[in-house]
């Protein structure tokens, strides 16, 4: 892949803490590496910034260190085991918890000046609708909406999707079932959240697969590693390789809803080029 080439950024979030975000991002990071891409994780939830941990990676500096100017977005991005170029949230810094939406923004412009080959970024954004959080995710491509099945994280999810599609006006929303006992489950509960957006919103959203419940991913985590490592051979790792290899298969996005764009002159120069 060419340098002018466009990345394809992925948005992960959740209405609500405690549902798997961070799991799924780090999970869908591993499986596209493994399947031969560029990718690069850039761990935007920064009260609670835990990726590289997750990772088993240790970083020196993080995006506290860039914020204050101290170093660059390139200085502070570490290279994983897995081959993952991490970018570190900071964690428990609480400035970076309230991160502004200018904040949000000169961090999302930072980006055109790496010149990093990258085919997927996948940004792990906080849970919730905080200024910085929508600001981070009108910046991506497609959002992908963790949900688990139970009543809270339902509303959280259709609330973040109520945010995005009416006051955002975005669009290429994805729901990501996580925790369900099986692929149908997870179907059925994408249904019943989609009917419900189809009626009060107008909106429909879209879904790719679920990942089912295993004991195996926690395991994983306790062991500084993604399931893909772990345990390779479980439902929640085949599960994560089905959502990789269908993330690959998306059309690519010509004209991204949101304005403000990571890796914005990627996009402008692709879309000079193929026009």
């Amino acid at each position: 892949m060419s340098n002018n080439k466009t990345t394809e950024v992925i948005g992960i979030a959740s209405g609500k803490g405690g549902v798997g975000k961070t799991t799924v991002s780090i999970n869908l990071a591993v499986a596209l590496a493994q399947r031969g891409h560029d990718v690069m994780l850039f761990d935007a939830d920064l009260g609670l910034a835990n990726a590289q941990i997750a990772l088993g990676a240790r970083a020196e500096y993080n995006l506290s260190h860039f914020l204050a100017g101290q170093k660059t977005l390139e200085e502070i991005t570490i290279t994983t085991r897995q081959g993952i170029q991490l970018i570190p949230g900071a964690s428990g810094v609480q400035e970076l918890a309230a991160l502004s939406q200018l904040q949000a923004a000169s961090i999302v412009q930072a980006f055109s000046n790496l010149g990093k080959k990258i085919d997927y970024l996948i940004v792990d954004v906080a849970a919730g609708i905080s200024p910085s959080v929508l600001a981070f995710l009108a910046a991506c491509q497609r959002r992908f909406i963790v949900v688990q099945d139970d009543p809270s994280s339902i509303a959280d999810a259709y609330g973040t999707i109520k945010v995005l599609t009416q006051e955002m006006k975005l669009d290429e929303i994805y729901l990501v079932p996580n925790l369900v006992d099986t692929q149908t489950q997870g179907w059925k509960l994408y249904q019943r959240l989609n009917d419900v957006c189809v009626r009060f919103l107008g909106e429909s959203i879209h879904y790719l697969t679920s990942i089912e419940n295993d004991e195996m991913v926690l395991a994983a985590l306790k062991k500084y590693q993604s399931v893909m490592e772990l345990a390779p051979g479980t439902a929640a790792a085949r599960d994560f390789r089905r959502l990789a290899e269908l993330s690959t298969q998306l059309r690519p996005i010509d004209h991204p809803s949101g304005g403000l764009q990571f890796f914005m002159e990627r996009l402008l120069q692709s879309n000079t080029k193929s026009t």
